[in-house]
């Protein structure tokens, strides 16, 4: 799927050529310009101004596009990679660390004395310091070497989005919440209660932007982990797919193109682009921004639905492109998926799907395709002609197979 083939290329030559111009652009400004976010917006322009004259000029029209659809679909960070915990290994891992574990020293910091908050209390619960470490350290980490540890970090992040979330890393960091007299957010933090330990702002922004996208998954495996042992799904599952809309502050582009008859935008935030939204009274018809794909599990019985995973990319792509890629992700979580209903966006109509991960995706019938003739379009009655008043009824299929 990651590796271009000649069907792909040849389907996707002509109309996706202002695509890979746009993955060109994108590729070239992050390579060049890692600092990017910290540039002024007339310094933005200039730059990609060059990047235009360099690379778009001569781009070749002539030949088939051969780049990766991931790369196309600006995804290509999100998807499958050595080292993904599937969730039955995830299983195996923590029992491996609970029955290496001779003696469980309680750890009277994290008692409800301090940890007053319910939401923190079961968030406390959830998460296994050793396990976090484990999930969330780096080549050359050593224990002994430091002070603050990943989970220390990871239970930080969480109690800023949890208490914090209209914060910055700057203002947080301080001692108004991290001082020894606010010991609730110490004592989840795992900091001493009687040392002037602090976490550094430089050391939180720095933890979320070095966590890979594997590392973030298997966090997100270990979340699925507890959340399938908790019981809140039944038997009877099925799954979803469906997408939401994430607009971007960008509201105007820096640079506009119309190379043959497409437009290209190059925006404040570079991954991001304008698409078509779907309809809704009080909004424009267009978003400029992101759409979330999410995979939800259904309880059949319930009704209820549990989001699983998401992919996060530009608003101008159809929905249909993403599919294969959420499903091969989530089987590589160890999510098992049989049967997987969505919208008509979403479809399977070459049944390539199929084929390769063996999972049946259902749509609700196209409202451009005509019902048969004698069908009632409100009850899906058969009738056994015009004049018919009675619909007929399935008898059944005998052993020969006639009805």
């Amino acid at each position: 799927m990651n590796a271009p083939t000649k069907e792909n290329s040849i389907k996707n030559g002509g109309f996706m050529h202002h695509k890979d111009i746009k993955r060109i652009i994108r590729k070239q400004l992050k390579k060049q310009y890692p600092n990017w976010n910290g540039l002024k917006r007339k310094v933005k322009k200039h730059i990609i101004q060059e990047v235009i004259a360099e690379y778009v000029s001569e781009y070749d029209f002539s030949r088939d596009v051969a780049a990766p659809r991931k790369e196309l679909l600006c995804i290509e960070q999100q998807v499958p990679a050595k080292g993904i915990i599937k969730l039955k290994e995830m299983a195996q891992l923590i029992d491996m660390v609970n029955n290496n574990r001779i003696v469980r020293f309680s750890n009277y910091k994290r008692s409800p004395i301090y940890l007053k908050d319910e939401e923190l209390q079961f968030v406390d619960r959830l998460i296994d310091d050793g396990i976090i470490n484990r999930l969330l350290y780096y080549e050359g980490y050593s224990p002994s070497m430091r002070g603050i540890f990943p989970s220390n970090l990871f239970r930080a992040e969480l109690l800023k989005a949890i208490r914090y979330p209209e914060f910055s890393y700057r203002k947080f960091c301080t001692e108004e919440y991290f001082g020894l007299e606010r010991k609730q957010n110490r004592v989840f933090t795992g900091l001493s209660l009687s040392k002037k330990e602090m976490i550094d702002h430089t050391q939180l922004c720095k933890f979320r932007s070095s966590l890979t996208f594997v590392q973030q998954v298997n966090l997100l495996v270990y979340i699925l982990h507890h959340f399938f042992q908790s019981g809140l799904l039944g038997d009877n599952i099925l799954h979803g797919i469906d997408s939401t809309e994430l607009a971007s502050d960008c509201k105007l582009p820096l640079v506009s193109l119309n190379i043959r008859g497409k437009k290209i935008r190059i925006y404040n935030d570079v991954d991001c682009d304008c698409g078509k939204r779907r309809n809704k009274r009080d909004k424009s018809i267009y978003v400029i921004g992101y759409r979330l794909h999410t995979l939800t599990a259904i309880d059949a019985k319930t009704g209820h639905s549990f989001p699983l995973v998401s992919l996060l990319a530009p608003a101008n792509h159809h929905d249909s492109h993403f599919l294969p890629f959420l499903v091969t992700l989530a089987q590589a979580m160890g999510i098992e998926l049989q049967l997987i209903t969505a919208d008509e966006a979403y479809h399977d109509k070459d049944g390539s799907l199929f084929e390769e991960t063996g999972v049946i995706v259902t749509t609700p019938p196209s409202s451009k395709v005509s019902l048969p003739e004698n069908t009632d379009a409100n009850t899906g009655a058969i009738f056994c002609n015009d004049e018919c008043s009675i619909p007929m009824l399935h008898v059944g299929i005998e052993d020969q197979k006639h009805e």
